[in-house]
């Protein structure tokens, strides 16, 4: 019987795979991630090396045996014994392992998964699977992933954009289910920021290409903040303009802009724009100035719905936008409990 502690052991065993893996450890079963790592380019050229390796470690890291024990000792109806649920989860692919948490989900709460995998992240989430089944046989009936439509659910867990989201809420109307709609980050500095915590703000938002909604892609600055001193911290992703696919949309935003005479700061490999979107188009960083953070809060209170998290002093410290904790839940809804709620055990 697929106990809640086997699966425990079997998903912290798995972590440590994959930590070794990203490691560049290529032996047993972590040779499977760590030579994925190399070779997912050419399947999708948005997943370099650099980004799957960090996609691959920060995911095994998660699911540390003391994470899930944390996680789930908040939750004690995962204790008893009960049919499992057969649960949809259509995956998006903007980054790598983007579908991984909703994976970790079903399978820790009891449940099976009927995963719609998209084509761009379609590796991963298959080596994630047969390293899982390898080490724990007794998941086999648990995990079916597609890349087709899915059938025979009971449930479902949707990620998308926000116009798949409102084709998913009518698709799926007549299941129990968790759309995810579209959000972005953004960071607040107060002027009070060390170097390196403004290197370390590079890290959120330069990684994945800035394609993950927990992407920083938009800064709020003390008025008189000079926006332009920000890219002297930002070097190291001055490489980024060797990607043809982001070199592609740079040069395309700055030439939209220059022809609209928009005024920004071309600093090489981000274009800054003062401008209030939440959701600037790729290889664009927005900014706007604030005069009080009182203000500032008046100001963002509307926008909560938009917002997937917050970096800054007071908020998420910089560097960690792309390190969440298993209980730091997409668009603050937990998936734990919309699971063990609509399915009891």
């Amino acid at each position: 019987m697929l106990t809640p502690e086997k699966r425990i052991t079997a998903l912290s065993a798995l972590g440590e795979i994959m930590v070794k893996g990203a490691e560049g450890l290529s032996d047993g079963p972590s040779a499977l991630f760590a030579d994925l790592i190399d070779t997912v380019r050419m399947s999708n050229p948005w997943f370099t090396p650099d980004n799957v390796r960090t996609a691959v470690a920060n995911a095994g890291k998660m699911i540390s045996g003391e994470n899930l024990k944390k996680w789930v000792s908040a939750y004690p109806e995962i204790q008893n014994k009960h049919k499992p649920a057969r649960i949809g989860v259509v995956m998006a692919g903007n980054i790598p392992l983007v579908g991984f948490h909703d994976f970790i989900s079903v399978l820790i709460t009891g449940n099976a998964i009927n995963g719609k995998l998209s084509s761009k992240d379609e590796l991963l989430m298959k080596a994630v699977s047969s390293t899982l089944l390898l080490i724990e046989p007794e998941f086999t009936g648990y995990i079916d992933l597609t890349t087709e439509r899915i059938k025979g659910f009971e449930g479902v867990i949707a990620t998308g954009s926000d116009n798949t989201s409102r084709y998913f809420e009518y698709y799926f109307r007549g299941y129990p289910s968790l759309i995810r709609h579209n959000r972005n980050s953004i960071a607040i500095l107060d002027g009070r920021e060390s170097a390196g915590e403004l290197k370390l703000l590079g890290n959120d938002i330069f990684t994945y290409f800035g394609l993950g909604c927990r992407n920083v892609s938009k800064l709020y600055l003390p008025e008189g903040y000079p926006p332009e001193t920000l890219a002297e911290h930002w070097k190291e992703y001055g490489k980024l303009r060797s990607h043809h696919k982001y070199a592609v949309n740079y040069d395309h935003n700055k030439a939209v802009m220059i022809v609209n005479r928009q005024s920004f700061t071309d600093t090489g490999f981000i274009l800054m724009c003062n401008d209030p979107s939440l959701t600037p188009p790729m290889a664009v960083l927005n900014y706007e100035f604030y005069t009080s953070p009182e203000k500032l809060k008046e100001y963002l209170a509307p926008l909560s719905d938009r917002i997937q998290c917050v970096a800054g002093h007071g908020h998420l410290a910089f560097g960690q936008a792309q390190e969440p904790n298993l209980w730091d839940y997409a668009d603050e809804v937990d998936t734990i409990n919309f699971l063990v709620k609509n399915f009891p055990h």
